[in-house]
C-alpha cells in the first residue's frame, strides 16, 4: 500500500513538473548591467547580489550573458584590467533562453543541452526574470534533475566563448 502511495506521489509529482511553466517559479528581481559597464562593476553587483551570472541588457533587450567565470578567464586570467574592461568585451551574445511559457521541463532540457545552470526568462525580447537549476531543484527532485546536473557538470575540453 505503501509504495502505491509513493508511485501516485512520483507520478503526480511528475506531472506537475511537465505542465508548471517557467514563470511559476523563475526569480523576478533581475539585476543586470549593460554593454558600456565595467567587468568591475558587474562583479561587485555579481558579489552583492550572490548571483554568478548576469544578463547584459541594452534598451531593456537581452543583448548577453556575463557569468564570474567570464570575468576571470577572459579578463583577469589575461592580465586585463576590470575597471577598464568592457562586458560587451567579455560577454557571451549567442545566449539560450526561454520564455515564461516555457515549461519547467523544457527549461531543464535546455539546461542540460547547453551545459548551463541559469537561463534568462525572455518576452518579446525584454528579460521578465531568470530561472536557475536551483531553484527548480528547490521545488523539484527527480532522476530528470540528477541526468541535468550531471549533463552541466561535465569537464569541458576547453573554454570556449
Amino acid at each position: 500500500m505503501l509504495t502505491q502511495m509513493i508511485n501516485l506521489f512520483n507520478f503526480k509529482e511528475e506531472r506537475l513538473f511537465m505542465q508548471e511553466t517557467v514563470k511559476d517559479i523563475m526569480s523576478k528581481d533581475v539585476v543586470a548591467v549593460m554593454p558600456n559597464d565595467s567587468a568591475e562593476v558587474a562583479a561587485k553587483l555579481m558579489s552583492e547580489y550572490d548571483i554568478g551570472s548576469i544578463p547584459v541588457i541594452a534598451g531593456g533587450e537581452l543583448k548577453g550573458l556575463l557569468t564570474d567565470r567570464d570575468i576571470v578567464v577572459r579578463c583577469i586570467s589575461k592580465g586585463k584590467s576590470a575597471n577598464s574592461t568592457k562586458v560587451s568585451d567579455l560577454m557571451t551574445t549567442d545566449v539560450a533562453f526561454v520564455t515564461p511559457e516555457n515549461s519547467v521541463h523544457d527549461a531543464v532540457s535546455l539546461m542540460a543541452a547547453e551545459r548551463v545552470r541559469r537561463l534568462p526568462v525572455v518576452n518579446n525580447g525584454f528579460v521578465d526574470g531568470m530561472v536557475s537549476l536551483a531553484d527548480i531543484a528547490r521545488i523539484h527532485s527527480g532522476p530528470e534533475i540528477a541526468s541535468a546536473l550531471t549533463e552541466i557538470s561535465k569537464k569541458t575540453p576547453s573554454y570556449r566563448r
